[in-house]
């Protein structure tokens, strides 16, 4: 494996865990946003990874086989109660507001294990280019 492979890969797994943070941001900052009727209300957004196969890489994408990159970004259906607001003017007809369903917990734990992930990457990188670099010691004597 090439080193480039290498910066490749780990290069799209940070660009990836990045889009993962960015949409635990947006999941946080709606969180308290409440709607009028449950299908507007806001849904938490998730991301699925995929491993980039041999007959998948595209270099106009720059994508490395064996990385990954983001597969599909959906919306998390998980339903929320609605709550009592009457005097709310969201309210619908009963006065019932709805909530979103972002879980503030699980969007922390989200972007912990996203910078780990990015962390990780890093180290990765940075490894490569020690070895890289002590080849070349070595080659020079």
């Amino acid at each position: 494996m090439s080193l480039e492979n290498i910066f490749g890969m780990a290069g799209g797994a940070m660009d990836a865990q990045s889009k993962r943070l960015a949409l635990a941001v947006e999941n946080i900052a709606n969180s308290d946003v409440l709607a009028g009727d449950q299908a507007s209300a806001y849904k938490a957004k998730r991301v699925n990874f995929a491993t980039i196969l041999q007959h998948q890489a595209r270099d106009d994408r720059r994508e490395t086989v064996g990385g990954i990159r983001i597969n599909e970004i959906y919306d998390d259906n998980k339903v929320v109660p609605a709550t009592y607001q009457p005097d709310n003017p969201l309210a619908d007809e009963d006065g019932f507001v709805y909530p979103s369903n972002v879980d503030s917990m699980l969007e922390m734990v989200e972007i912990t294990q996203a910078s780990r992930a990015f962390e990780s990457n890093i180290e990765a990188m940075n490894t490569a280019k020690q070895l890289a670099s002590r080849t070349l010691e070595i080659l020079r004597k």
